[in-house]
């Protein structure tokens, strides 16, 4: 068993396939380990954002919704966790540092961002379980 796979085992036992369930459990464990406020970005372009950063649409448009849209690129803070609403990944409630806007999004889109701190491990394993289970 790879390293990640132990870890997610020590959190959700035999039973780690991806449900509501199994999420609610992954939720308590969070909520458990993590201290809020913890600074997060984007793991990769929102949803949202795609046809603009691959898909060559308009830059000056993206360039608007950014500023009412949560970014990839922003800086924020996480601070809270709650029940999941869709595809069973738990809701992050962000605050953009920037202008303080809050905002809910899967926790699987989000990392630290220094790879060498217990919370990026955290993260990364949360997001690996929700993307392979």
């Amino acid at each position: 068993m790879e390293d990640w796979e132990q870890r997610i085992h020590s959190v959700l036992g035999d039973d780690s396939d991806r449900s509501g369930e199994t999420a609610l459990r992954y939720l308590a464990h969070l909520r458990r380990v993590l201290k809020f406020p913890l600074r997060v970005t984007g793991r990769e372009d929102f949803p949202w954002e795609e046809p603009y950063v691959f898909g060559g649409w308009s830059k000056s448009e993206y360039t608007m919704l950014k500023k009412t849209h949560p970014s990839y690129t922003d800086i924020f803070d996480l601070i809270e966790l709650l029940p999941p609403e869709e595809h069973e990944d738990v809701t992050a409630k962000i605050r953009r540092l920037s202008d303080k806007r809050t905002f809910t999004l899967g926790l699987s889109w989000l990392t630290t961002g220094q790879e060498d701190t217990p919370e990026f491990q955290i993260l990364d394993d949360y997001a690996t379980w929700h993307a392979n289970y």
